[in-house]
């Protein structure tokens, strides 16, 4: 009786290719999907055993999923007159409703009910070509990790000139410097209506004190200019304040 065809969908199909230098340990994938309904056993086997290492090498494949099998090709002295003569088969069945012994699964199972295919392996070189290019390719991606970490720390060295307590220091002076600010703005707007005052009562004064009221009128005066100018020493050293932080 001819044996049932594979169920099991596998990637690639007919190849597996390994692509050096194999100075160090190669890997490809070997893709099993299983489209059916039931759950499906699979082992896969090699002719060159000494050579590879299959992880997994079997288990099963639940209904409608699928698996990726790791194939590891050991180093050796690769000779490129040499043909691969190295083939993988993955071997299948239909797991039973009730599995609680996958090895004896396997051993009970009859010829007609196991499924196979067939794979051989492919050895590849890089072209001088290629190297280059994987050269370049490496250089790039060199370039781009350390402009990436320059700028990293660029920002990091920003951001330790002014972190979240020198800022919240700033804000504080600030509101202190403002509220100095408008002290002095409410204290210079009384003096300008006590001046005011004191201007009325001089004009309405005899011409005996009209001197006396003229002479203190530019002195209140001069505190009125004092008081601004001092307003805007303090705005200013607000200003040169916040500048300095910035800087540093």
């Amino acid at each position: 009786m001819a044996r049932q065809e594979q169920v099991l969908l596998l990637e690639p199909q007919h190849e597996l290719k390994f692509r050096g230098p194999f100075t160090d340990v190669v890997t490809t994938s070997l893709k099993l999907a299983n489209p059916t309904d039931r759950n499906v056993c699979f082992k896969v086997k090699t002719t060159a055993p000494r050579r590879y290492c299959v992880r997994p090498n079997s288990g099963v494949i639940d209904a409608g999923t699928s698996i990726n099998v790791s194939v590891m090709l050991q180093p050796f002295d690769y000779d490129p007159n040499e043909k691969s003569k190295h083939k993988f088969m993955v071997q299948s069945l239909l797991a039973p409703p009730e599995m609680t012994d996958m090895e004896g699964v396997w051993k009970e199972a009859k010829p007609e009910e196991l499924m196979d295919s067939k794979l051989r392996c492919v050895f590849e070189m890089p072209t001088e070509n290629e190297k280059t290019h994987d050269m370049d390719t490496n250089k790039v991606l060199s370039s781009s990790l350390l402009k990436s970490d320059s700028s990293t720390l660029s920002m990091k060295s920003m951001s330790s000139h002014l972190d979240d307590g020198e800022v919240k220091k700033i804000m504080e002076e600030c509101k202190r410097l403002q509220m100095e600010v408008q002290r002095l703005r409410e204290e210079n707007r009384q003096i300008r209506e006590e001046d005011g005052l004191r201007m009325r009562k001089s004009t309405a004064m005899s011409s005996q004190h009209s001197s006396s009221s003229s002479a203190t009128g530019p002195g209140m005066k001069e505190d009125g200019a004092s008081t601004r100018m001092l307003a805007l020493i303090v705005l200013f050293f607000v200003i040169g304040v916040i500048i300095g932080k910035l800087v540093l």
